[in-house]
């Protein structure tokens, strides 16, 4: 499939289109045309430097990658919920992100399975997570965990864990990865 980087390319034939990437254009206003993609399956909004996630987002109803890693919000809205083939949620370098807030809406998403929270300064994991019933792959890389996070074991469908560049000793990996179920890699 092709992916589209421009914005006026992809309007001539909207329905043809599945992957959009408008990563790093500083949008002032969010383009409204977003809500023409009815097939889109991929789209990428990083470093857009989002204020707020555009509420056309939230009619991509065959959405099933969105990246929106990068921005300057703070939480998710309750409209993100709408969001039902979604399977990844790419939420890097988000530092400004209320994390407990944020897992609320995510555990609507009857299909996401992959949720990256990369590079965020994350010391802990609110206890919400176990609500994301579905979830099979978290990436925890690039914070500021000095452990892997107990709570992560109410996760019963994890399979893999990434949790590399982390504040966690060494002499810790082989002790820590026991009980838990899934692969992780640290």
């Amino acid at each position: 499939m092709k992916e589209y980087t421009q914005l006026d390319e992809a309007l001539k034939n909207p329905e043809k289109v599945y992957r959009l990437n408008l990563s790093d254009r500083h949008f002032e206003e969010t383009p409204l045309s977003l809500a023409k993609f009815k097939n889109l399956q991929y789209l990428s909004l990083r470093n857009d430097y989002l204020t707020t996630i555009p509420a056309e987002v939230f009619s991509l109803q065959n959405l099933k990658v969105l990246d929106l890693s990068g921005n300057d919000f703070s939480t998710l809205p309750p409209g993100f919920n709408k969001l039902n083939s979604l399977e990844e949620l790419y939420l890097d370098n988000e530092n400004n992100l209320n994390l407990t807030q944020s897992l609320g809406v995510l555990s609507g998403l009857p299909n996401l399975k992959s949720l990256h929270l990369e590079n965020d300064r994350i010391t802990r994991i609110p206890k919400n997570i176990k609500n994301l019933t579905h979830l099979e792959r978290l990436y925890l890389n690039n914070n500021r965990f000095q452990s892997v996070p107990i709570v992560i074991k109410g996760l019963k469908n994890l399979k893999y864990l990434e949790i590399d560049h982390n504040y966690i000793p060494p002499v810790n990996f082989s002790n820590q990865q026991e009980g838990f179920g899934f692969k992780i890699k640290f």
